[in-house]
């Protein structure tokens, strides 16, 4: 390139003898830092397309991104229906488990001939083991009219049944892959296998009460109300769709059979808002409305927050995506159940897929709630476990806005300490806001390689 052998030309030679010297010169600025490669991999709350979608024009930076979600490799049959509810979705994330946990309730309540929470609580586990194997609504509702034993498989569900704690004794994870687009790569998933199927409940349920002539009399407490506490709002929004029509779907395949105890099956929209305070007056709202099981929260944080309040109201509270390990042994009087697996096998997945890759230092950045630290805590256990040392490991942790009107995470610090430590490796554990976290790593010159 020709230069000027004025005086500009003077005053450049200058700027570049004094290159490691000077922070400026004139109106240049200092030389960047050489940017540093690493590989990027997230968990379940970020591994989806409506995750991408947060970014906007920045999803590229998602390209090679991998991690792993609880899911099952659903049937086309059962995406197309779920499709033909809701044409706009992108995602199938956590739907067979939020389809299985209203089908189980409406199960459970006709087995127990009752709307009581209590009697409902008491069949639930049973509903999966033991009994007549039944696939679908209609047959499994039609068995429990009888008053047969049954144990049902659905789209989540589909190896062994419910353990003691009510939840379930195995689980299927998928490994996904962002592209170019910030879009899941369909191409690239893998389905692996966790859990055990001989820690299923033993237990006997309660005998089953045969329906009468097709009809109820009303002292069943009938009809049974299912209340949604799903996130409509907040930092799990775009995990919203998929849940909300799988339940959409549930509600209609068990009223198309018939219905339970004789009647509709009623359903009760009601918001998380990914928020304490709102899932708190929805929970109030479902009280009020006579709801006897509430499916959701969505984040385990939240779950923990109002399981005090629906307990005291003698309620269930049935998530389809809560996943916080320390959730098996809450204090819960029998009313808290959940069809998504705990963290600790999703901890062993996502070590095992973090490892194949052969990494010398890893950082994992996660929300500061019980999912965030519940999952970094089991991911660390597990590289602990296959001798991957405390030097090798950073953790780190950011305040998760409090609500949508709460300034974004500012994770600059953390994306400097984490380009600083020479991290070759990065897991981001969080939900939507965890975008702001991923920006701050590009920021600071730290480049994603697949």
């Amino acid at each position: 390139m020709l230069v000027s052998r004025g005086p500009r030309g003077v005053a450049l030679a200058a700027c570049t003898a004094l290159l490691f010297t000077v922070s400026a010169c004139g109106n240049d600025t200092a030389q960047p830092e050489t940017p540093i490669a690493v590989r990027l991999y997230g968990s379940d709350g970020n591994m989806q397309n409506g995750f991408g979608k947060e970014l906007k024009d920045q999803a590229g930076l998602l390209n090679g991104m991998k991690g792993t979600i609880p899911l099952t490799q659903l049937p086309q049959s059962f995406k197309s229906r779920m499709v033909a509810l809701n044409n706009k979705l992108t995602d199938y994330l956590y739907a067979g488990e939020t389809y299985d946990a209203v089908v189980i309730s409406a199960l459970a309540a006709q087995l127990a001939g009752s709307t009581a929470p209590a009697d409902i609580a008491a069949q639930i586990d049973g509903v999966t083991n033991g009994g007549e194997r039944c696939e679908s609504a209609a047959t499994c509702l039609e068995l429990a009219r009888e008053g047969v034993d049954i144990e049902y498989r659905g789209p989540s569900l589909t190896r062994g049944g419910f353990t003691d704690a009510g939840e379930p004794s195995t689980a299927s994870y998928a490994t996904l892959h962002f592209n170019l687009n910030g879009q899941i790569d369909d191409g690239k998933t893998e389905f692996v296998g966790a859990g055990d199927e001989s820690a299923a409940s033993k237990k006997a349920p309660p005998p089953a009460k045969k329906q009468q002539g097709g009809k109820n009399d009303k002292k069943d407490g009938s009809p049974l109300k299912i209340g949604g506490l799903l996130p409509q709002t907040g930092d799990l929004a775009f995990a919203y769709p998929p849940m909300k029509t799988a339940a959409d779907l549930a509600i209609k395949d068990i009223n198309a059979a018939g219905g339970a105890l004789g009647d509709p099956v009623q359903w009760v929209d009601g918001d998380d808002g990914t928020n304490p305070a709102v899932a708190k007056a929805t929970v109030a709202k479902h009280v009020g409305a006579g709801v006897s099981v509430i499916i959701g929260a969505a984040a385990s944080g939240i779950s923990r927050a109002v399981l005090p309040d629906v307990v005291a109201a003698g309620l269930i509270m049935f998530s389809p995506s809560n996943t916080d390990a320390g959730l098996s042994t809450v204090e819960d009087k029998g009313l808290y159940f959940r069809t998504a697996p705990s963290d600790i096998l999703q901890g062993r997945a996502l070590a095992d897929v973090i490892l194949r890759d052969g990494p010398k230092k890893i950082a994992i950045v996660a929300r500061k709630d019980s999912y965030g630290e519940g999952l970094q805590g089991n991911v660390r256990s597990e590289l602990e476990r296959v001798g991957v040392g405390g030097d090798r490991v950073k953790l780190l942790t950011y305040d998760p806005p409090a609500d949508s009107k709460a300034p974004p995470v500012n994770f600059t610090a953390g994306a400097e300490e984490i380009r600083n430590y020479g991290a070759d490796a990065v897991l981001v554990i969080g939900f939507a806001e965890s975008t702001e976290v991923i920006k701050a790593l590009a920021a600071a010159k730290v480049e994603f390689v697949s």
